[in-house]
């Protein structure tokens, strides 16, 4: 226990488990396994792989489809479900601290708890694994909590037009490089015809193969990339620290706050109009995933076609960045509904239950996950870094995600928290919090 100044009443505890919300642990469960689909690229490949398909884990057969139904599916959908859930998250934690009659007390307890996270993050991607969301989540986590009092419609409108502006950034580039594109298919044609080409559809000919060239990743770097990955734990963490600190400010300033930053804000608003309860009407569940699947598929679907059939060509995959960002959060929204109305059915409870403990312990699963996939890829594990096809990927996946849904539940059965989860709560509330399910028994018992 502490004393002094710093110590918190017992009444500010972290929330039990009969106050948890099952289908937001549902949810997050589904969205903790789901991230998995898309990081576990950014574990077993270069950096550029992540983004462009052709670097590695190959585009041809079984790796091309797996890629197209986890472009249009997954990818960016399951950090927008997080996003969207830690800003929930921020709510629940505020409005049950104040409904205890902790308002003043509120504030410190949530900064404390989010400047924690701060450190699990650079910890995290520093010393694990670059692709960490926890830092950025921290980062923008600290502008949350005056938008608690804000309207639902405010929050949903506000985190709406904060995506719109990330997704229309990318509008005037994806035009400036259609045209560039253009004219230098004007030039060449005009060449084919035997006509003498002008110092302008020249230097339109040299755009095209300059922008040609930066769209595919240096082959240089690629090599020494994967053998900083391949080599011991002291190489792999000079690629990370050398790569984190260009890559954090870039990411935050140009996409997160607007990507992440907008999915939270929304998640506040979404969680206030009762849609990551299960408490909606099961027909306005079903309508959500109808429009949010008829809008967003379509969109993701005919980027995917396009990137494809134009051989993954950068003008053609720039516009594509477009209707994937205006498709994410319909797609997104699509999946939360469907996953509402199997917990308003209570018929699957094989699936909901592991899905929920895995939710319920996401930070620990999340940081586990990350430590068996940089050990199996990894020079200093059993180094596969690069080397495997893109199908296979998968069948990591799939024994990953077996064990958190087995994993976690066990884990549970005796604990209160998961073990990275009584650490994060221990800190924020300046005490060591009863662990073991038989201690919280004994003390309810007093």
């Amino acid at each position: 226990m502490v004393s002094g100044s710093l110590a918190i009443p017992a009444s500010a505890g972290p929330v039990l488990g009969t106050e948890r919300i099952g289908a937001i642990d549902t949810l997050r469960g589904v969205a903790v396994l789901g991230i998995l689909l898309m990081n576990i690229l950014g574990f077993a490949y270069p950096f550029a792989a992540s983004f462009d398909p052709t670097v590695a884990g190959g585009v041809t057969g079984m790796n091309l489809w797996i890629w197209a139904v986890n472009t249009a599916l997954f990818e960016g959908k399951m950090r927008a479900i997080f996003s969207m859930l830690f800003g929930a998250g921020m709510f629940v934690l505020t409005s049950r601290l104040e409904e205890r009659g902790l308002g003043a007390q509120a504030a410190d307890i949530y900064y404390r708890r989010i400047l924690w996270l701060f450190v699990f993050g650079l910890i995290h991607a520093y010393l694990i694994w670059w692709g960490d969301i926890l830092f950025f989540y921290s980062v923008l986590g600290l502008f949350l909590f005056p938008l608690r009092r804000l309207s639902p419609r405010a929050l949903v409108i506000g985190g709406a037009v904060l995506l719109l502006i990330g997704a229309a950034r990318n509008v005037p580039a994806a035009i400036e490089l259609r045209s560039v594109k253009s004219a230098a298919q004007a030039a060449d044609i005009a060449a084919a015809h035997g006509q003498s080409l002008s110092d302008e559809q020249k230097a339109a000919q040299k755009a095209w193969a300059d922008r040609l060239k930066d769209s595919h990743a240096n082959q240089d770097d690629l090599k020494r990339e994967e053998e900083a990955y391949r080599g011991g734990y002291a190489s792999a963490f000079r690629q990370r620290a050398g790569f984190l600190v260009v890559g954090h400010p870039k990411w935050l300033y140009n996409i997160f706050i607007y990507d992440i930053g907008g999915m939270m804000v929304l998640g506040i608003g979404l969680l206030r109009l009762g849609v990551f309860t299960a408490r909606l009407p099961s027909r306005t569940y079903t309508l959500i995933a109808l429009v949010g699947y008829g809008v967003g598929l379509p969109l993701a679907s005919f980027a995917v076609r396009q990137d494809i059939s134009t051989g993954f060509d950068p003008a053609t995959v720039a516009l594509g960045t477009i209707y994937h960002a205006v498709a994410r959060l319909p797609i997104a929204l699509g999946h939360v509904a469907i996953v509402m109305l199997v917990c308003k059915a209570g018929a699957f409870r094989w699936i909901t239950s592991p899905l929920a403990a895995v939710g319920q312990t996401a930070f620990s699963g999340y940081i586990l996950t990350s430590i068996i996939c940089t050990t199996i890829f990894y020079g200093y594990g059993f180094g596969q870094f690069g080397y495997l096809q893109r199908y296979q990927l998968y069948l990591i996946v799939l024994a990953v995600w077996l064990f958190l849904l087995i994993a976690s539940p066990l884990w549970l059965a005796r604990f209160r928290f998961g073990p990275l989860e009584w650490v994060w709560r221990s800190l924020t509330y300046v005490q060591r919090q009863p662990m073991r399910l038989a201690r919280v028994d004994s003390q309810a018992a007093v």
